[in-house]
């Protein structure tokens, strides 16, 4: 069974926390994708980023 895990923060070093502490608790061979995006946009004059990624891993 496939399952995935997604992560959605306004930082890039949260992200980067929490997947890899979602990662620290798979085991060896159940990870089989990760995706990566970054979003941008701009309100009231301030940029506004929104750092995301999909873990796609066997159950």
């Amino acid at each position: 069974m496939y399952k995935v895990k997604v992560f959605d923060e306004e930082h890039e070093k949260d992200l980067e926390a929490s997947v890899n502490k979602f990662l620290a608790g798979l085991k060896e061979g159940q990870l089989i994708d990760i995706k990566y995006d970054v979003a941008l946009m701009e309100s009231e004059g301030e940029q506004i980023y929104c750092f995301s990624a999909m873990v796609v891993y066997r159950a």
